[in-house]
């Protein structure tokens, strides 16, 4: 018997909804709902453990993964089976996490896990905008002490009108592309790209999408009450030690502020933050510090987040001795790596980023498969980020979320800015070598002089800036290029790139509730100022993109010819285009037009005396003469019926001069004519009715011999 279900609906406003059911799938769960709007379902579960975990964080996990038979494909590869998640499947899995993880309360510290699946897709809806949606509900629908219920949802723009969550269709025409989290009260995520817009319609549109989670949050709480609100379970919470709490901030509060007023670099004040620390330890006793040394480090950490916060809203001072709106020092440099396609160095403060710029083909594009998307990336930008510039040692295995999430991010900046008549595929690599603050920002930086620097001609160049906000309720600080001690210790965090005229991408993480939105707009109109700040220090180091690629970087021709001609391009078994690559010097890549059906022959070679031998190539395989035209050809070989010639103009074109067309008068012997390597004029007459092969004629421009009036009377009386 199918077991009773519990469903809530949930109107978009234009026809389309979306369905919250729960009661029939993963029941031994602590709490599951199948989200589904069309024919898109996603199953998405949540299970907490009742034993406390022994590490001294939160072990959360939240895990998306796209199902290839929601798509009706098979996965690609050898094993027949889904693996390792994809770039994409990452990236949402970062979005729900970030809004989540916060509103788990302080303390909580069993192992938690939230699983999201699609297992069933539709064309026209894009799952990642339902899967923060179907993460809050299920966790309503369990015991799992939760702040408050969240939703997600996705913004789009087309001719000046708001979309909830678009289809990837409509996004193509679409001038925004952002997915917003947020409580019914507060805005907690944003992230996304836009096509220069302003900070005024960025609030707008985050205004706007709020409103929809608004109706989404309600419908989890009214899903959760039919259900059957289940009681948030207890768990333990390390009482408050007030002695202790006074000990640690009498001793530490104005030693912290001093400190931190001090404006030090961030080595020399971590160091003094530590030895202060160690002050607060040394007060307490052995026995002490065996049961609560975690517990007193948890005070000491308090106040000197209470300290720093403090200098700020009240002297308008920062950790570094920068006032809230100063950008640290910055300097740059182009063309740092002699080897490289494009290279430049982005040093902003204690964070530099060395990017560098590779040009290739279209066969090196980035091939992206997924159950519900499969394209090709032709500019795609990879982040790094290792042990040493933050001035640590541990284990790498693999590329992290982290790395991910950034590189995207930066990626999204700047993708806008590549003119479609660039025929390169462009990858760009962020090496971050020292990292104090927002080196996803500092790779906008560089990426954008490196391609200048490699020869892309952007149409605009891209910088970004890290934000924060310090705000206790009545006093609030907005802060320009935070440090990474500002991004803890703040209530804000939020990214913005662009260039002159608007806004590319953003990603922000807002932890303070409430937040109105006149000083949502003034934060980012204090980064418009600190992002036109930067841009003009990487205009002053590369004003415009090189004229050219460097020598030592691949040119790229791309000329198109008829489908006809593609396979004797290629020759059987692609011997002509392998052999012509090898002796040219070049990468040849041919790829057929889904529209025109035309061949696109792409033609990359470091020396143009290469590219023009294989646009030569080109001219003479595609050569048509056409009806009625002169052609200089050569003769290349002598026969008993004719000459064979070359035009001269499309090397390696060959057609038959009858020995009939060499003179007017009658020829016994072709060699009395012509010989080999005799270079002449012919006219072309099409294809002869007759014996269906092409026919060219020397006689036919030459002059017709008058005819001998004996000539003539022999012929009457005939």
């Amino acid at each position: 018997m199918i077991p009773k279900t519990f469903s809530e609906i949930i109107d978009l406003g234009d026809g389309r909804e979306i369905k919250l059911e729960t009661g029939k799938l993963a029941k031994q769960a602590h709490g599951s709902v199948v989200v589904q709007m069309g024919n898109a379902m996603l199953l998405c579960t949540v299970v907490s453990s009742y034993k406390e975990s022994t590490m001294d964080f939160f072990p959360l996990t939240v895990d998306y993964r796209e199902k290839f038979a929601a798509a009706g494909r098979y996965p690609g590869g050898f094993f027949k089976r889904e693996a390792r998640p994809s770039d994409g499947e990452v990236l949402t899995m970062r979005i729900v996490d970030r809004v989540l993880r916060p509103l788990f309360p302080d303390g909580y510290r069993t192992e938690t896990q939230v699983m999201i699946q699609l297992m069933s897709h539709d064309e026209e809806v894009m799952p990642d905008a339902l899967a923060g949606l179907a993460a809050s509900a299920a966790i309503q629908l369990s015991d799992i002490p939760f702040e408050t219920a969240i939703s997600e949802a996705r913004v789009g723009r087309i001719n000046g009108e708001f979309i909830i969550n678009p289809s990837r269709s409509q996004l193509k025409e679409s001038d925004i592309d952002m997915i917003i989290g947020a409580s019914m009260d507060s805005v907690m995520m944003v992230e996304g790209e836009m096509k220069e817009i302003s900070e005024e319609e960025m609030a707008e549109a985050i205004q706007f999408a709020h409103k929809h989670i608004k109706k989404q949050v309600e419908a989890q709480l009214r899903l959760a009450e039919a259900f059957g609100k289940k009681p948030v379970r207890e768990f333990a919470v390390a009482e408050d030690n007030e002695d202790f709490k006074k000990r640690v901030r009498d001793l530490a509060y104005d030693k912290i502020y001093e400190i931190a007023k001090g404006g030090h670099s961030k080595r020399d004040r971590g160091e003094a933050f530590s030895a202060v620390k160690d002050e607060v330890l040394a007060l307490f006793s052995e026995e002490e510090l065996e049961e609560n040394e975690k517990l007193i480090k948890t005070y000491f950490y308090a106040v000197e987040k209470e300290a720093v916060r403090e200098l700020t809203l009240a002297e308008g001072l920062r950790l570094d001795g920068r006032k809230t709106d100063e950008i640290r020092p910055i300097w740059c440099e182009t063309d740092y790596l002699p080897s490289v396609h494009g290279s430049a160095i982005f040093t902003r403060g204690e964070t530099q980023a060395l990017a560098t710029v590779t040009l290739g083909t279209s066969r090196e594009a980035n091939t992206i498969d997924m159950p519900t998307h499969q394209g090709e990336e032709t500019f795609y930008l990879h982040y790094n980020f290792p042990p040493f510039c933050t001035g640590e040692a541990y284990p790498i295995r693999g590329t992290s979320r982290r790395e991910i999430g950034h590189g995207n991010l930066a990626q999204r900046a700047l993708k806008g800015m590549i003119p479609e008549s660039n025929p390169y595929t462009v990858r760009v690599v962020s090496e971050v070598l020292e990292s104090n603050g927002s080196s996803s920002m500092a790779t906008v930086c560089a990426g954008t002089m490196a391609m200048m620097d490699a020869g892309i001609k952007m149409t605009k160049p891209v910088s970004g800036i890290a934000m924060g906000l310090i705000s206790d309720g009545d006093r609030h600080a907005v802060l320009s290029d935070i440090l990474g001690d500002e991004d803890h210790l703040g209530d804000m965090d939020f990214k913005v790139t662009g260039t002159a005229d608007g806004i590319t991408a953003c990603q922000m993480d807002i932890k303070v509730k409430g937040l109105p939105y006149e000083i949502l707009v003034k934060a980012l109109q204090q980064a418009r100022a600190g992002r036109l700040h930067i841009l003009e220090k990487l205009t002053d180091t590369i004003a415009t993109p090189n004229e050219t690629v460097k020598a030592h970087a691949p040119k790229i021709i791309t000329r198109r010819i008829p489908n006809e001609f593609i396979g004797a391009l290629i020759g059987p078994g692609g011997k002509v285009i392998q052999e012509l690559q090898k002796t040219t010097g070049t990468e040849i890549v041919i790829n057929e037009d889904p529209v025109t059906e035309e061949g696109i022959v792409e033609i990359l070679g470091t020396k143009q005396e290469g590219i023009d031998k294989v646009l030569a190539k080109i001219d003479s395989v595609t050569f048509k003469p056409e009806k009625g035209s002169v052609y200089e050809v050569t003769v290349v070989k002598v026969l008993d019926f004719g000459a064979v010639v070359e035009y001269n103009d499309a090397p390696g074109n060959e057609v038959l001069l009858h020995i009939s067309e060499l003179a007017w008068e009658r020829t016994e012997n072709v060699a009395d004519v012509v010989k080999l390597g005799d270079v002449m004029d012919v006219k072309y007459f099409g294809v002869d009715p007759r014996t269906k092969k092409p026919k060219v004629s020397r006689k036919a421009l030459l002059s017709k011999p008058e005819r001998s009036p004996k000539k003539e009377d022999e012929d009457t009386k005939s």
